[in-house]
């Protein structure tokens, strides 16, 4: 088995830290990356919701801006005591 020399200087020194042998690192390390995968497997697959929605008309982004625009000069407005653009 070939392994990477910073990643085998790591492991040594994580063993080291924690009073373990490398090998008993590595071992749990193997064991976690295989349960990992074995759980993944056996996850049950997430069903999503889907909104039963109509969709809206399709905007161009002109036209959103415009919108946004409007919505912007109407809150502006409201802020200001409800005058309105034509006083």
């Amino acid at each position: 088995m070939r392994i990477d020399d910073a990643l085998l200087n790591e492991a040594k020194a994580y063993a080291a830290r924690n009073g373990r042998s490398l090998t008993s690192v590595m071992e749990d390390a193997l064991r976690q990356l295989l349960n990992r995968s074995t759980e993944a497997a056996e996850r049950p697959r997430v069903e999503l919701p889907v909104s039963g929605a109509v969709p809206g008309p399709m905007l161009t982004w002109a036209e959103l801006k415009e919108l946004m625009e409007v919505d912007f000069v109407e809150h502006q407005l409201a802020k200001l005591g409800g005058r309105d653009a034509d006083a």
